[in-house]
């Protein structure tokens, strides 16, 4: 395992080269080709991405011995991500409170990563979750952006999602063993809401869906 040091160094490294790489965005502002822009971009979040992914790492393996008692802990970084619950037809809602994010080049490390964190700490508490050999994937988006195209076809944003869930809620990714819905809608709020279920449940789902059932656990 990597000593603190060199994960640090390391760390320092990735965060420097995303410095240089924004760099690279702010010559190409106002360029004529707005595609090497976007590319610049991606580069740019990659690295301060693979940073805060391999920050987290180091934060876990460096933690202090639980706290006494009377004495308040500080808040988990993972409660301003998102939040993951069962409800009582057994399916799982993971909610995200951010928008997913485009990328069209690879899918995005720190949102599997976020993910599967949310999903190792709500097995630590409430069991291990089941595995399922068909299921289906909904992701349903809430953000009131007119220029949204995170569903483009080219944006490899929600992969991520289920490359967190692949061999951990579902056995595999293929198209017999996992369906997938993307879905939209118009608030004010930005949150993405997750729902892994079995594959049978479809129908159900989506009749509370369109009668905007309240997911409870």
């Amino acid at each position: 395992m990597q000593n603190p040091k060199e994960a640090i160094k390391q760390i320092q490294a990735l965060t420097y080269g995303a410095y240089q790489a924004s760099g690279q965005v702010a010559a190409l502002i106002g360029a004529s080709r707005p595609e090497n822009m976007a590319e610049a971009l991606e580069q740019t979040a990659a690295r301060m991405e693979q940073g805060t992914v391999q920050l987290r790492a180091l934060c876990e393996s460096c933690l202090p011995p639980v706290p006494a008692v009377g004495q308040k802990p500080a808040l988990p970084p993972l409660d301003a991500a998102g939040k993951v619950e069962v409800n009582e037809f057994g399916w799982l809602h993971i909610q995200l409170n951010t928008l997913l994010p485009h990328c069209r080049f690879a899918p995005p490390l720190w949102l599997t990563d976020t993910i599967s964190r949310l999903l190792d700490r709500h097995e630590r508490r409430h069991g291990k979750l089941p595995l399922l050999e068909q299921a289906l994937l909904v992701i349903d988006e809430y953000c009131d952006v007119d220029s949204r195209q995170v569903y483009d076809a080219d944006n490899k944003g929600w992969k991520a999602v289920s490359n967190a869930i692949k061999g951990r809620l579902v056995a595999d990714d293929d198209q017999f063993s996992l369906s997938l819905c993307l879905l939209s809608q118009r608030s004010p709020e930005a949150q993405c809401h997750i729902y892994v279920l079995p594959m049978a449940d479809a129908g159900d789902f989506f009749f509370m869906h369109s009668d905007h059932f309240t997911f409870s656990r």
